[in-house]
């Protein structure tokens, strides 16, 4: 079998929305350069995600040279928003989770622009210091990690060839006409290619071309995984199938976590090896 190789690096500046592929990307403590660094709320200061709008998933952020975005949205005839990265000054307080952090509001244009695609009342927030703001999970830690605006992990990893068996039981299932999914459903940061069918179960520390990495635990799905990234339309599946199959304790899994234990850049074809 071939040697396990990064295919594919993805970026997502806004949480939630839709992502960027990347060549290369540089790998900070807390996750991919620019990597959900901005996030909506709603009026509670509360994030909102795709799991209450699916229509988020039709929403696009590009990273511009001096750190802002423009946003765009598939179906949308109006024009794009750019968001210019906010002053650090004017700090609000946002709930990510149980975490209470402190974030920069990115003006009353992008909240606007937002709010009309999702008709819903929502504001942009960007995560001004990353490095200080938000601890990673004490129990899978060490001193000082701490994460962006992402679920709970800085990075998230996955494989072509679990897709694949993934994709195989659905086609047994008795919702086969959902399948095959593609990658976009479970929104990686990086994809490898080459290893068996759940060999990351096992893997405990992996080292990805110049940076290592600690896999801290199996990622637990929700119903983003049903969302179709183009249409956000809903089905029931990769969930149905999870259930049966991966299920670990109350979660239903695919992928894993990762924690950086070095910066560095990665490049779509560096090689993956298993340290532990």
């Amino acid at each position: 079998m071939a040697k396990p190789v990064l295919s594919a690096l993805h970026v997502y500046p806004v949480k939630s929305a839709a992502g960027a592929d990347h060549g290369e990307a540089t790998v900070e403590p807390w996750g991919l350069a620019g990597d959900r660094r901005w996030m909506l709320v709603d009026r509670d200061g509360r994030f909102i995600s795709q799991r209450q709008y699916p229509k988020l998933a039709l929403a696009r952020a590009l990273t511009l040279p001096d750190g802002g975005i423009r946003l765009t949205a598939r179906g949308r005839a109006e024009l794009t928003v750019a968001v210019p990265e906010p002053a650090s000054a004017g700090l609000t307080t946002v709930e990510v989770w149980r975490d209470k952090i402190e974030a920069v509001p990115a003006g009353a244009a992008a909240g606007r622009w937002l709010s009309a695609h999702l008709d819903a009342e929502v504001s942009l927030v960007h995560l001004h210091d990353p490095a200080h703001s938000r601890p990673l999970d004490p129990a899978r830690a060490l001193p000082g990690e701490t994460v962006s605006l992402a679920d709970g992990f800085p990075l998230l990893l996955t494989t072509t060839s679990s897709l694949d068996a993934l994709n195989s039981l659905i086609a047994q299932g008795d919702h086969a006409d959902e399948g095959p999914l593609p990658m976009n459903r479970f929104r990686p940061n990086v994809v490898i290619n080459g290893s068996a069918p759940w060999a990351e179960d096992d893997w405990k520390r992996v080292r990805i071309g110049e940076v290592s990495f600690r896999v801290a635990k199996p990622c637990g799905r929700c119903v983003i995984t049903t969302t179709d990234q183009r249409t956000a339309e809903r089905g029931k599946e990769p969930l149905r199938t999870l259930a049966r199959h991966r299920r670990i304790g109350d979660q239903l899994v695919f992928g894993h976590n990762l924690v950086p234990e070095n910066r560095g850049t990665l490049r779509v074809g560096d090689p993956l090896e298993v340290i532990g």
